[in-house]
Order: structure tokens, then sequence, then C-alpha cells
């Protein structure tokens, strides 16, 4: 997903205390699991010398993770030709100290746009959807409001986070969510919360990430189909491809082995539980739980083109530059990011109240999927050294030098400075908990 600030300053940091005075969540655990189990490691297949995945430097920086940068437990799930890998460190309970189990579950955040995009996308090769149509052919009348205007934005633009739409987490109190993590938020609502702020620009003049737009996005599968946005993304997606551990919830829990997931209130202070969750909050943008193994099967069968028509594929990584330092541009629902011996990789950053989430894949046949169970109030380390390991993964026979102190603190500077590389509560990828 691509994210927004991680420091839990001033409303996050109350509405994270208000958890424990309305008894919301369970009540505090000990703090930071940096003195975890020992790391385990599974390989299915020995790899040619020169080609394979660093394993020790991936498992140096999953144990970095869970040592220095203070979350609990960490995951990265590696995957090309020759068979797959699952690293972890640290535990996945901090209470019982029980290790990350290696096929665990956890909610993805805005890896989810990755799927809701596909959904859609195959609506286009069905010529059911117009990508250049307006979005008011579709949701007449839905979007209006302080400048905003569904005849003006199209659906590649809701896509691309072109619209200029004001994102609703941007202006959802973080308090309305920690206070009750278990009701259920309607999306037109969460619409209408974003409509009462005027567009951020003109649409197709700028790029902003916008969790709004998604919302759109599943409401126009809706519309089409006659069926609930994840009806459709299950039939199209997750039941063809076999993703037994890949869910788009109605319900709170994390169904199957899962890490739980964890929030820190501020530095030093006992962490919190906060593995139950509506799923609501992120909807089309953001709800969805999978795992290492599901993901990285999607991603690879996503780029083969076997989800995909030809053209539709092409429109999907057809990207425009985000701003970003880091060379990421986006395209529709995918974006892509420099490798370091070359190429690019293709994928989508994700957080949920409780957890952090990037994978990526590259077009000859690797990909990769990372998670940590803490956020909101990890640190910018994390998030470094979680986008380190997945460039590990990915990199393979081109390892990446370990950043410097200094590096990694020019490099937060600028991602501080770019707000739309900063969107979703990471955004958990804008507020505690949410999608993208």
């Amino acid at each position: 997903m691509i994210r927004q600030r991680r420091a839990p300053a001033g409303a996050l940091a109350l509405a994270l205390a208000l958890v424990l005075a309305v008894g919301a969540a369970q009540a505090a655990l000990p703090g930071s699991a940096a003195a975890t189990t020992a790391a385990t490691t599974t390989v299915s297949t020995a790899a040619e010398s020169g080609t394979s995945v660093d394993h020790t430097r991936l498992q140096a920086l999953l144990h970095r993770l869970t040592t220095v940068d203070g979350a609990p437990g960490a995951l990265a799930e590696v995957r090309d030709r020759r068979g797959s890998t699952v690293l972890t460190s640290g535990v996945g309970n901090v209470r019982s100290q029980a290790p990350v189990h290696r096929d665990s579950r956890f909610r993805i955040g805005s890896m989810t746009k990755m799927f809701t995009a596909t959904a859609l996308l195959q609506l286009v090769g069905e010529r059911r959807v117009d990508l250049d149509a307006p979005v008011e052919r579709y949701l007449p009348g839905v979007v209006r409001g302080h400048g905003s205007d569904g005849r003006a934005i199209t659906v590649r633009h809701l896509l691309q986070h072109t619209s200029g739409l004001p994102d609703f987490l941007d202006h959802l109190k973080p308090q309305e969510i920690v206070k009750d993590p278990l009701v259920r938020h309607d999306p037109r609502e969460l619409l209408a919360m974003a409509l009462e702020h005027p567009p951020v620009f003109a649409p197709g003049t700028g790029w902003d990430y916008s969790n709004t737009g998604y919302l759109l996005v599943g409401m126009v599968i809706e519309k089409v189909t006659g069926d609930p946005y994840g009806a459709e993304i299950r039939e199209r997606i997750i039941e063809p491809l076999g993703l037994c551990e890949t869910y788009v919830p109605r319900g709170t829990a994390v169904p199957g082995p899962h890490p739980r997931g964890y929030a820190q209130p501020g530095e030093g202070a006992p962490l919190l539980d906060v593995t139950r969750m509506s799923p609501s909050v992120g909807g089309a943008a953001g709800s969805m739980i999978s795992s290492g193994t599901d993901v990285n099967r999607f991603l690879g069968a996503l780029l083969r083109g076997e989800l995909l028509r030809p053209a539709e594929l092409r429109e999907m990584m057809t990207t425009r530059s985000t701003g970003s330092a880091d060379g990421r541009a986006y395209g529709l629902g995918l974006e892509s990011r420099p490798l370091s011996g070359g190429g690019l990789y293709w994928g989508h950053t994700g957080d949920f109240l409780g957890y952090e989430t990037m994978a990526g894949a590259t077009v000859d046949g690797r990909q990769a999927t990372v998670m940590v169970n803490l956020g909101p109030g990890s640190s910018d380390a994390q998030s470094d050294d979680l986008e380190a390991a997945l460039r590990t993964a990915l990199s393979a026979g081109h390892p990446l030098p370990v950043r410097s102190a200094r590096s990694s603190a020019a490099t937060r500077t600028r991602r501080r400075q770019s707000r739309s590389a900063r969107r979703l509560s990471r955004s958990s990828d804008g507020v505690p908990g949410s999608a993208v």
C-alpha cells in the first residue's frame, strides 16, 4: 500500500488510549517482543549459485525487524520457478510467545486494491465497463459535492489515483475507529464524509493516493454485476486460482493460523492487541485477508496473463509517476518500483490496524511477500527494513547494500515531504488500521 505518517501523534495516541478506557480491545500486553524466539526457516529447494535469493541477508533483515525495529513478529515468503522459501522471525503472540506460523494469514490492507482492480479490469475486457467513461455512467448522481463531480471523473482516474477525490481516511477520526473497532462502516457514509471536502486537484491533472476512489470502484463493480464486490473477487480470482487462504471477510476475526495484530499508542507504551476489527473501514480499498503463499500465487498469475487479457494487463501496467524519490510509479491498482540490479518489480504495499505488508513480483517469475504484525505505532525504520527485505527477496543475484543511518534518515525525510506517498495508516496506508 502507499503509506502515510506512522508515528501515532496527537489524535491517534489519544484514540489508542481510548481503547483501554472503553474496553473495546483486549488488555495491554507486554511491550516490544524484541527478545523473541529463534527465527525459523523453511527452504523447499536449492537454488543455483549467482541467481538465488540472499537468504542470509533476508533473515538478518527479519531479525532486525523483530529486535531493533520492535515488531513482535515478521514473515517473508519468496517464490520462483524452483519453489518457495518461508522465513520467519519473532513471535505471533506476545502473551504465549508462540512463533510466527509459516502459513500465517494476515490483513493485507491496500494490497486489496490489486484484487479490486483486477476484477474491474475483467469487466473492461468483457465490455461491461469503459475505463474512460465517466463515473456518472455507472453511479449517476453519486459523486457530487464541494467541487467533486462524477461527470468529470473517469473510471481510469479512480483506479490510478488521478481523480483528485479527497481521501475519506484523512477525515475519519481515529477515535471513531478504535472506540468501537467492531462497528460496520457503510461505504456510502465514508464517501459522503470525503465529499464534504474540496478535491485535491481537477481530475486527471495530478496524482494523489485516495482510498475514496477504490470505494467507488467497488460500487461500480456492484452496480454493473448486481453482486457484492467481494463475491466478484471470489468468483473471478480467489476460486479460479485456488487461493484457500484468501478472504474478503464479512466478520471481524482472522481465520486460520495467524499472528496477533498489535498497535503501540506511544514510544515505550505497552502493545495493544487489535486483531479483531471490522473490515468495513477498508472495504474495496483494503479489507482483505491473505497469506504470503496466496499473494505470491496471485501476483505470479497476474503477471503471466492468467487473470487479464493482454489489452487489460497492458492498461494495468501503464504507469504514471507518483513524484516519489524512489522511482515509484502507479498503474491501475498496481505499482512499479526499480530494482538495484535493473528492471522493475510490480506489486503493492498495504497496512491495516495491526499489520504492515508489502508484496512484489518480477516478470521473470519471482514473487515475494513480507509482513510484520505491528502498526500503527511502528517506526519509519520498520518500513525501511520491510522494503529492504522485499527488495532483497526480489533482487536475486544483486544483493542490496545495507542502508546507513544517514541514508535512511534522508529517505524518511523525503517520504514525509511527499503527502501522496504516505496515504492510508501508513495509510494503514490514513488511519490506524485502514487499508491501503
